[in-house]
């Protein structure tokens, strides 16, 4: 019995690896950097973000969203003709950074319950997430309207230019407007991706999602001021 044991250990030893094992270790995903993986990456970014309390810089890229809205809507009012640089920035830092803040709840508050009755499955704070990150290329733009405007004056907010203008302006202003409009349009590709990865919807219902959830808040703008227009008539 003494030698059917210490035989056992020793055939024990015998078969045991005597080198580590090497079979390669369990691959993990990189950290993930939200404002710069939404570009590329974003169904990823957006789970990642989902259990994640909204934070100081969903304000932020909506604050500068709406300056960027600001700007655009001083170029379609002309407001170039009438103010100077300084003050359509001032006013995009004070008035557009407000409204983007509340358009993010705003918005956040139609698209979850939007998206609740399409059999969406997402929280407010899921949703506002998609529209502040998914905002990031709009947000960016915001840096080409201060270069243009640097460069160009108050042309940059002008929506006719005058037959006199620079060539190297009106060249300028042609530039900025293609780079921005891309930049708006690859903020709805990310949203709609938002969307679809936070609600669990299809792609092309998440696209009909966005383009309802903006019609309703135009929808609003627009009640907000015919509102005004009557409580607040101009002399």
């Amino acid at each position: 019995m003494m030698l059917e044991s210490v035989m056992g250990i020793a055939y024990a030893l015998w078969v045991l690896p005597t080198e580590p094992s090497r079979e390669p270790p369990p691959i993990t995903e990189p950290p993930i950097h939200p404002l710069q993986d939404v570009w590329l990456r974003p169904r990823r970014v957006f789970r990642e973000l989902a259990s994640q309390p909204i934070g100081r810089m969903d304000y932020l890229l909506g604050a500068v969203q709406g300056m960027v809205g600001w700007l655009e809507l001083s170029r379609v009012t002309n407001a170039g003709a009438t103010g100077s640089v300084a003050e359509i920035f001032v006013k995009a830092l004070i008035i557009g950074s407000i409204a983007g803040v509340a358009s993010l709840f705003l918005f956040a508050e139609i698209y979850t319950r939007l998206g609740h009755s399409l059999g969406g499955t997402s929280v407010r704070s899921q949703v506002f997430h998609v529209i502040a990150y998914g905002g990031v290329p709009t947000a960016v733009s915001f840096g080409i309207w201060v270069m243009t405007a640097l460069l160009a004056g108050e042309a940059a907010f002008v929506q006719v230019q005058r037959p006199d203008v620079e060539d190297f302006v009106a060249l300028l202003l042609h530039a900025q407007f293609i780079a921005n409009l891309l930049l708006m349009l690859w903020s709805v590709v990310l949203q709609v991706m938002g969307f679809s990865e936070t609600q669990g919807l299809a792609t092309r219902k998440a696209f009909g999602l966005w383009v309802l959830g903006k019609l309703i808040g135009l929808l609003a703008a627009l009640i907000l001021v015919v509102v005004l227009e009557i409580l607040l008539p101009s002399p």
